[in-house]
């Protein structure tokens, strides 16, 4: 049954993605707006016919049914037990807002991104956390064309991100732990091209204090103030390998991803995880993961 709703969620999006550039809604399909003299309700309803809202996807969207860790996970919930398999979730937007305020042909956006880590294969199948990452940032376009490695963007971002869940630190029931963890931060990518190659350099680090980190004050020592990413494109694959850290505690993660196209709007992905916070509420557990299935953006 679990395998089947994870079928019926998958098709269902492979179904919409392909079908986006066949047909409009049937619904919407016979609506004449030719005749509309008036230029911005017709824009309007040119929109609404063709659902073009500004949406577009920001981080990897993926559906991966199987994702196999190297330990069992710990349950912080007195009587739910958790397995060392799951699937894995993620769902991210972004919508420009404004755009070329300064004259720098810079654009600026919202986003949100949430990734969830679903238990699907033990008996009450809960969600074992959802990270909710909503961002604003700007991005300023480079033309850089004499260096060996071409500067293309500088981007600057404020974030949140938390799990949403209630501080549980003084609840006998979870012997002083909190379930609750958040940290409000700020970062800058400056992206590079070499071919193939993209490598976008970030440096993080929090805001407001140490007062925004009270649900995890040591979190920065597990996250890191750094990390670099690197995308290779080779022929329709295409590879990606993430390194993030802090220096002085030597903690940190990589990341390793492969796609390749199997029908518009979808790929086969996998991923390969191997350090710390991997997910909010066990930011401080070392963790290696394995996870594979389907993304529908890049």
């Amino acid at each position: 049954m679990k395998f089947f709703v994870i079928l019926v969620v998958f098709a269902t999006y492979i179904f919409a993605a392909d079908n986006t550039q066949k047909a409009v809604d049937e619904s919407k399909s016979k609506i004449e707006i030719k005749n509309i003299t008036n230029d911005k309700s017709k824009k309007s309803m040119e929109q609404w016919i063709n659902a073009e809202f500004g949406l577009q996807p920001y981080r990897t969207n993926y559906l991966l049914p199987l994702a196999i860790a190297n330990r069992t996970y710990q349950s912080h919930t007195p009587g739910e037990v958790f397995k060392d398999k799951e699937a894995e979730i993620q769902v991210s937007l972004k919508l420009r807002v404004a755009s070329n305020l300064f004259d720098l042909h810079e654009k600026y956006y919202l986003s949100y991104t949430q990734h969830a880590f679903w238990q699907i294969y033990t008996q009450s199948a809960p969600f074992r956390e959802s990270i909710y990452n909503p961002e604003a940032f700007v991005v300023f376009p480079i033309s850089d064309k004499n260096s060996i490695f071409q500067m293309r963007s500088f981007k600057f971002a404020i974030a949140h991100e938390s799990n949403g869940q209630p501080n549980t630190e003084n609840n006998p029931i979870y012997n002083g732990f909190n379930l609750s963890k958040s940290i409000n931060y700020v970062y800058a990518t400056l992206r590079l091209q070499h071919k193939t190659i993209i490598s976008d350099w970030t440096f993080m680090t929090p805001y407001l204090g140490s007062s925004d980190l009270t649900d995890n004050p040591d979190i920065m020592k597990y996250m890191g103030y750094t990390k670099v990413k690197f995308s290779y494109f080779y022929g329709e694959n295409m590879f990606t390998f993430m390194l993030r850290g802090n220096i002085a505690s030597q903690k940190g993660a990589i990341e390793a991803t492969y796609s390749y196209p199997l029908m518009h709007s979808t790929y086969v992905y996998a991923k390969i995880f191997s350090g710390y916070m991997e997910s909010l509420v066990d930011y401080n557990h070392y963790i290696t993961k394995f996870a594979v299935g389907f993304s529908f953006s890049r």
